[in-house]
């Protein structure tokens, strides 16, 4: 079952682990360029898995004592996962303990894979959930390590491979489209956030659109009276 599970999220989680090898690498040579040893990237990593976080981190472990400043902050980059949360209630619901490291582990891509693909039937959904986690954590620990450990050797220019991810959002984006039958949350989506973007700018539009996004498929959702009837 664990193993049936393993192999059935592999393939899934593929193009996550280029993303994340590129990142990860380039992250771990951004904290040795700024001074830190290999252990701060590779356990923060382990520990934080939070990459958009844990390169706002490395800045803030530069400057003063400042913990309130630093909760709001990670709160603000992270708001995104509330939203999340409640979206995986349901899915995560019988996993067991498992559960504990899926909420510790989850981030924007294991999020995508878990919320959006069809467990095949035969595959228990807790162990499938759980191993596409996991392995996602482990890309992101590799590539930090790798980074880690060569960025006093290696120098390069890492300008654009943030967009790495980009382009990983927009095939998962794309295969979704792909499988779908009615692509009104899809447009939903998109159209929401393109508002926001425009009315709030690009770095604060993401917490307005996805509290649009929740409200109004909240109220598109039909009433479970009316399913029942």
């Amino acid at each position: 079952m664990i193993k049936k599970a393993l192999k059935t999220a592999f393939p899934y989680s593929i193009p996550i682990l280029t993303g994340f090898l590129f990142l990860g690498i380039s992250y771990g040579i951004y904290m040795r360029a700024l001074g830190f040893s290999a252990a701060y990237p590779i356990f923060m990593s382990m520990l934080i898995f939070a990459g958009s976080m844990e390169f706002v981190t490395a800045s803030m472990l530069l400057g003063g004592f400042n913990p309130i400043g630093a909760a709001l902050l990670t709160l603000m980059v992270n708001a995104r996962h509330i939203f999340y949360g409640i979206t995986m209630v349901s899915k995560y619901k019988n996993v067991g303990k498992k559960k504990w490291y899926l909420i510790f582990g989850m981030c924007d891509e294991s999020f995508s894979i878990n919320c959006s693909v069809e467990v095949p039937e035969g595959v228990d959904k807790g162990w499938f959930y759980f191993w596409v986690t996991l392995l996602n954590q482990s890309y992101w620990v590799l590539g930090a390590t790798c980074g880690a450990l060569l960025g006093s050797l290696v120098t390069f220019d890492s300008k654009g491979l943030e967009f790495v991810m980009t382009a990983l959002f927009v095939v998962i984006f794309l295969d979704n489209w792909l499988k779908e039958k009615n692509y009104f949350s899809s447009l939903l989506g998109l159209g929401i956030s393109l508002v926001c973007l425009v009315v709030f700018g690009a770095e604060k539009f993401l917490v307005p659109a996805m509290c649009m996004i929740f409200i109004v498929l909240s109220l598109a959702r039909p009433h479970p009276e009316k399913e029942v009837a």
